[in-house]
Formats: C-alpha cells, structure tokens, sequence
C-alpha cells in the first residue's frame, strides 16, 4: 500500500513538472506575455501565427474596431459625411473612461468625433456616432452583432461600442483580426489610425490635445494602426497593423500584463511576418482587367482597374504556386461614377482558395450621357445593323 501511494505521489510530481514545460513547448517564443495572439496577412488573409486565437477574452476598447467599421461602411453609403456636425447627448457626454471630454449639447464635425475614436479611443465620441448613425446606443449594439454574424463570427459578441466592461462582451484575437482586416478594406481609416497626435477644437478655449493611444506608430516602420484596449480585466491588447514591402501585417495580442510586454509581442509577431515571407505581385494597378458597357453613360464604355498592386504572400524561398484571377463587378446602373470609384472585387484564388482580394475601380469618370448622346448612340448602333 505504501508503495502504491509513493508511486502514485512521484507520478505526480512528474506531471505537475510536466505540464509548465508542455505549455512553454507550445506557446511559441515569439510572444512571451500575452494570453493569446494572431498574425495574419490582410490581403491574403493567410494565417501566419496563432497561440489559442479563440480563446473567449474582454476585448476593452478593441471593440471600437467594429465601431469604426460600422461608421466606414456609414460613410461610404452616404448615410454619414465626414464634414457634417453632430449633436452631442448627454448619455454620450457621460461616457468614463477614455474620452475628449465632450460636453451636453456640443457639435462637433464626423471627422473630428472619427478622430477622437481613432486616435485617442474617446468613449464619449464612439457613442456620440453610433447614436448618429442607429439612433441609440442599443441600436446601434445590435447592428454590431448583426455584423459579426455577417462576417462569420462564433465567438464575438459586444454589449456596447466602447469596450468598457459589461458582462457578455467578448471576443477572440482571430476575430478581432477579421474585423480588422474588414475595416482596413476601407483606406481612408488609416488617414486617422496613423496619427500620432494632432488637436481637436483647436484655437478655442476648450482645446484638447490628442494623442495615440498605440506608441507604436511613431517607433514602428511601417504601422498605421490600428486600436489599443486596456481594463483591469482584460489587461493590455493591441490590434496593430503594418505594411512593408507589399505585404500588410495585422497582429492581435489580448491579455498582455504589461504595455511593453504587449508592444513586444505585437513587434516580435510582425518582425517574423515581414521577415519570413514576401508578396509576388500579380497585377499592377496600372493594370486593366476589365471593362463594362454603360448603355446610358458618356463615355458608353469604362475600363476597370485594381486600386492597388495585387500581391500574393508565400514564404521566402518557396516556389510561386498557380494563381486564378476573377473579377466580380456590381451592377452600375446608378450614374455618375467617380474616377476611382469602387466597383466590384479583384479575388485571386490557389487550389479554390482565396489568397488575394483588391478592390475594383473605375479609370475615369462616368455621367450620364444626354438625350442627344442617346439618339446618336441609337441611330448607329441601328444604322450598323441594317449594314449588317
């Protein structure tokens, strides 16, 4: 009997040393501090990097993510202009934590109240806009979550658009890593995630200094974001974007003790994606890879284009795999088109794969023809047949 207790308390001495050296085996040593992590290539969407990316953790203010996206999505519908002024609530006004100290019955431009977001993660300014575009706070936490559906999502789900604490308000470094890559397919969110720091009301007595809440981006060659989060529940996190040499790296990191630790992690992630693989481009922007027929514009016939070089990511030293090229346009009924305007998707495929996506634009701009243009389009087009 008292053999059997010793080798039964020797065993488990053996595992209780076991383990720690399992789980070090197993959490790779490009992160040291974080509970769980992601890299990924956005135009790809390729994996690169994953420890316990779906482990269910608070998110903080990395849920203004999906925040910014929704109000992307509201500006590039019209629904929401950058230059038109908001007035601010006194719920929203209310808002603890980080803010820019909007005040009850204030306006302030889109742009700026999208500033205060990107840069300094103001709550108040999140719920300012979200109230804008749904018309409350709860509103606006169910499109959220109807968007997290639409992206496929299983383990996000928000309580509010600022990430301060609420029960059942979560998410996962892969998720918040999908998110990232959809807003990132909106460019102009760059424009603010990459400032560093700049003002608000500035010259009034009410001026406020911003500053990015990601240090990164003055430290970091090549990063334009993208959204820090800190409680004491979920510790530090970081959503961070970088690009270089084609290739544009998102890393997510949730549950750092330390912002340095966090920035370490985040820097090691995205130094082993620069350094381990390299973009082929496959179409230039230059490049034209279709055309459509306007059967009621001037001119009557717009060439379509990529809005950026079309790159693939593979890993240093392999071969360049076969790639297919199919372009997917919307339908373009609705004239005037903008030069630049966004069409419709460039998807590049490997094995039924999707590997690449790039949007589609316009080359040149596109009206309405008039009833003249119209008549004569016609008269020729019938006069060729009856040659015919």
């Amino acid at each position: 009997m008292q053999k059997s207790i010793a080798t039964l308390i020797t065993l488990l001495l053996v595992l209780t040393f076991m383990v720690p050296h399992s789980l070090a085996e197993e959490k790779s040593e490009l992160i040291n501090s974080s509970k769980s992590a992601i890299l990924l290539e956005k135009n790809s969407g390729k994996v690169l990097f994953d420890h316990q990316s779906d482990q269910e953790l608070p998110p903080a203010s990395m849920t203004k993510i999906m925040t910014l996206l929704l109000i992307m999505e509201s500006l590039e519908n019209g629904k929401l202009k950058m230059d038109e002024t908001v007035r601010i609530s006194e719920y929203a006004a209310s808002m603890g934590g980080s803010q820019i100290f909007l005040e009850a019955g204030e306006e302030m431009t889109v742009e700026d109240l999208l500033k205060g977001v990107a840069v300094a993660s103001g709550n108040d300014a999140s719920v300012a806009l979200a109230e804008r575009i749904a018309g409350s706070e709860k509103a606006f936490v169910e499109q959220m979550n109807a968007k997290v559906k639409d992206l496929g999502l299983k383990n996000t789900h928000f309580e509010n658009p600022t990430g301060l604490p609420a029960d059942g308000h979560y998410s996962t470094a892969h998720d918040m890593a999908v998110m990232a890559r959809e807003l990132l397919l909106h460019d102009e969110i760059t424009k603010f995630t990459k400032i560093y720091d700049d003002y608000l009301r500035k010259g009034e007595k009410n001026e406020f200094w911003l500053v990015n809440t990601n240090k990164l981006i003055k430290s970091y060659p090549g990063m334009d974001g993208l959204k820090t989060g800190y409680t004491s529940e979920a510790k530090y996190c970081l959503t961070a974007s970088a690009t270089r040499d084609g290739m544009h790296m998102i890393a997510v990191v949730m549950g750092a003790e330390t912002p340095k630790e966090r920035n370490a992690d985040v820097t090691s992630l995205l130094d082993y994606g620069f350094s381990q693989y390299e973009g082929v481009k496959l179409h230039s922007k230059t490049e034209t890879l279709g055309q459509v027929k306007l059967p009621r514009g001037e001119p009557g016939v717009v060439e379509l284009s990529p809005e950026k070089d079309v790159m693939i990511l593979k890993k240093k030293g392999e071969k360049t795999s076969a790639y297919q090229t199919k372009i997917e346009v919307r339908n373009m009924n609705d004239l005037p088109l903008e030069k630049g305007q966004h069409v419709g998707w460039v998807k590049v495929t490997s094995d039924g794969e999707e590997v690449a996506r790039v949007r589609l634009v316009t080359n040149v701009k596109a009206e309405r023809a008039d009833f003249w243009k119209l008549w004569e389009r016609s008269w020729r087009n019938l006069t060729s047949f009856q040659r015919f």
